[in-house]
């Protein structure tokens, strides 16, 4: 008979006027960065900011291409971009926006962007804030990565050294 394993993830639902200020902040450069995504296949355009641990804000949206594995999303774009600026700078928080439709409220990264942002995560000391909203809907607040993740792929799996 096998075993059952349950899996669990908590998040924390927000109404904006609610977040901390610099949530807000952060989330605002995140819509704003909605405005300049090129999503003229899908419709879907996102916009991500990434604050470091220096202070700056690192934006960035989706950029699709017909050929669809061409293209790239927001997190993504803004996190590479971020990492390749600031190297050693640590990414204390990571705000997602889309003006699309989220079946829950919020919505989430996809895989890929998962698997990255957990990179990211084992590159420094603490997790990543996830700030989590599409249009005015509530907004989903997650300590870490790992709470959309809990089954991560590492270095480990590769046969290599690290975590």
């Amino acid at each position: 008979m096998p075993k059952e394993i349950n899996v669990t993830c908590t998040l924390e639902a927000w109404a904006y006027e609610e977040l901390p200020a610099a949530d807000q902040a952060l989330l605002r450069a995140a819509h704003e960065a909605v405005k300049r995504a090129y999503a003229p296949y899908s419709g879907f355009r996102v916009g991500a900011a990434a604050l470091l641990e220096n202070g700056a804000v690192i934006t960035g949206n989706n950029q699709e291409n017909a050929a669809y594995p061409s293209g790239m999303c927001a997190e993504r774009v803004a996190l590479f971009h971020a990492l390749s600026q600031f190297p050693g700078v640590a990414v204390t928080a990571l705000a997602v926006a889309s003006d699309g439709e989220a079946e829950w409220g919020a919505f989430s990264p996809c895989g890929g962007c998962r698997q990255v942002i957990q990179e990211c995560e084992l590159r420094q000391p603490a997790p990543i804030r996830l700030i989590l909203q599409s249009r005015d809907d509530e907004v989903a607040v997650a300590a870490g990565i790992a709470q959309y993740l809990p089954f991560s792929f590492r270095a480990k799996g590769l046969g290599k050294q690290g975590s």
